[in-house]
């Protein structure tokens, strides 16, 4: 005959045995049970994490984060820590090395939780650099949403505040969505062949027709939920994903963690159209905290920075007042008008004193113009606006090494790369020694989002040294001068030199 079951011994008849491994069987704290297909907890506030920030020289630094810790907040403790100049263009990145995508996260982001959505042992980082284009759109000739123009997703809107424009309004405003339409590539699921779609943001989501620009429901696909994805950037799309050109960017789902598998790739025809599509995202998904995070960085610009050393740093066109040296003392010049048309005569006697003389012979020696010099508002003489008539030295060759816009000896295609990271926005430079003259430097810049190189040429007449862009007619003695001339003056570049590009050691 068949015996009973033994009846299990119940619960509370068991001894009591601490377990010693409560993470293991504890379902809100399980690392198998916290993935993101199965809902992944946040991350418990009060407790401590560590995050590994990467400079863009490799270098890295461990901080200790909670998990209220926002981009912005962490940005600020390394710009203390490294000494750098505090300003709002400081952003932290989001960077996929084996998948080639990269994102610049938002300032109220929490940086904890972005890492706890990692893959474990995916080659993923933090990367802590400049970003000038973070809040172009929110600033003047900005390129805000205008579903009209055909050329690009929207039309430029000169509005820094959205109260201005319309569009912008409406774009932010939570109750509303202006479609914003144009064309893309993409790359079919399973292929690697790409085609070009008409695409339509709206509050629902992306979708794009199947038959030409229809709009008729039944030719609209369904393509991705922004509110659950984030937007990166794809930095080697020929090499990884045969891309039809290099302005690509990526819809990655929250629950994709690794692989390509699952992710929405995108490309564009030109790197306007990708920014105008990026910056419709961002809108799109973050709405008025957007402008807020601009406007939280705009006053923390006004607040008195953090005390410490001063950095090096070349003097900006922000500290300098023009003055007036005909009398017998100098006196600051306040009426706009009359600074106008100093620095119109002072631009034209720099032409002249430096070009030849009247009879044909050797160039003139710069005579002293009274009028007007461009002067630090510390109490100094030193005169940032004509070069002094000084016999070559070793100190004006070379005292461009100390500045942070001087990078060395990069090669073009590492400078190029440099300033895409950093932002593709108008006025962003760096001067490099030149590869092809040995004795000659580089001005790179960015206008239009193109970067265009200036070669500058030194020379020596009569003993002194100057360095020049247009074949001796603007001369400067020394490489500071140039840049500072050209932070306040155009010259025959065509912008001003507005950020300059710059890493620092973590």
């Amino acid at each position: 005959s068949r015996q009973p079951p033994q009846e299990e011994p119940r619960a509370s008849s068991l001894p009591s045995i601490p377990n010693p491994f409560p993470e293991l069987c504890s379902p809100s704290n399980s690392p198998i049970l916290s993935s993101p297909a199965l809902g992944q907890a946040p991350p418990r506030e009060g407790t401590s994490h560590v995050v590994k920030v990467f400079g863009e020289d490799g270098a890295c630094r461990s901080l200790e984060a909670s998990a209220a810790t926002t981009a912005r907040q962490l940005c600020d403790t390394l710009v203390r820590r490294t000494r750098a100049l505090h300003d709002h263009s400081w952003a932290l990145v989001e960077l996929h090395q084996h998948l080639a995508l990269e994102r610049c996260l938002e300032d109220h982001e929490s940086v904890v939780e972005v890492q706890s959505s990692w893959a474990p042992g995916a080659d993923s980082r933090f990367v802590f650099r400049k970003n000038f284009a973070k809040y172009e759109l929110f600033k003047s000739n900005a390129t805000l949403p205008h579903p009209g123009d055909p050329a690009t997703p929207w039309g430029p809107c000169c509005a820094p505040e959205p109260s201005c424009c319309p569009h912008s309004q409406n774009f932010l405003n939570s109750g509303s969505c202006p479609e914003v339409q144009g064309f893309l590539q993409l790359r079919e699921a399973g292929r690697k062949v790409w085609k070009r779609f008409h695409f339509s943001l709206r509050r629902s989501g992306l979708y794009y027709s199947t038959k030409g620009t229809s709009k008729d429901p039944r030719h609209l696909q369904y393509f991705a939920d922004l509110t659950e994805s984030n937007i990166y950037y794809v930095t080697q799309g020929k090499k990884l994903y045969g891309t039809p050109t290099e302005f690509g960017f990526c819809i990655k789902p929250h629950k994709v963690r690794s692989g390509v598998k699952g992710l929405k790739l995108l490309c564009s025809e030109d790197e306007q159209s990708r920014s105008c599509w990026m910056a419709a995202f961002r809108l799109f998904k973050y709405g008025m905290q957007l402008y807020r995070n601009y406007q939280q960085a705009q006053a923390r610009l006004s607040q008195p920075p953090w005390i410490g050393p001063t950095p090096l740093r070349s003097v900006s066109d922000n500290a300098l007042v023009a003055m007036d040296f005909s009398g017998c003392t100098g006196r600051v010049i306040e009426n706009p008008n009359e600074v106008l048309t100093a620095a119109l005569e002072e631009a034209q006697a720099w032409r002249v004193s430096w070009g030849a003389g009247e009879s044909g012979g050797v160039p003139l020696s710069p005579p002293y113009h009274p009028f007007l010099s461009l002067c630090a508002q510390k109490k100094t003489t030193h005169r940032y606006s004509l070069p002094a008539a000084c016999h070559s030295s070793p100190l004006s060759a070379a005292i461009h090494r100390t500045q942070p816009w001087f990078h060395g000896r990069i090669s073009r295609e590492d400078t190029q790369q440099l300033i895409g990271r950093q932002g593709l926005v108008d006025g962003v430079f760096l001067v490099r020694e030149s590869q092809r003259n040995p004795k000659g430097f580089v001005l790179s810049l960015c206008h239009l989002q193109r970067i265009k190189h200036y070669l500058i040429l030194p020379s020596e007449e009569e003993g002194r040294l100057y360095f020049t862009m247009d074949d001796g007619q603007t001369r400067f003695a020394d490489l500071i001068q140039l840049v500072e001339f050209h932070q306040i003056n155009r010259g025959i570049l065509p912008c001003k030199l507005r950020h300059y590009c710059t890493c620092v050691a973590l």
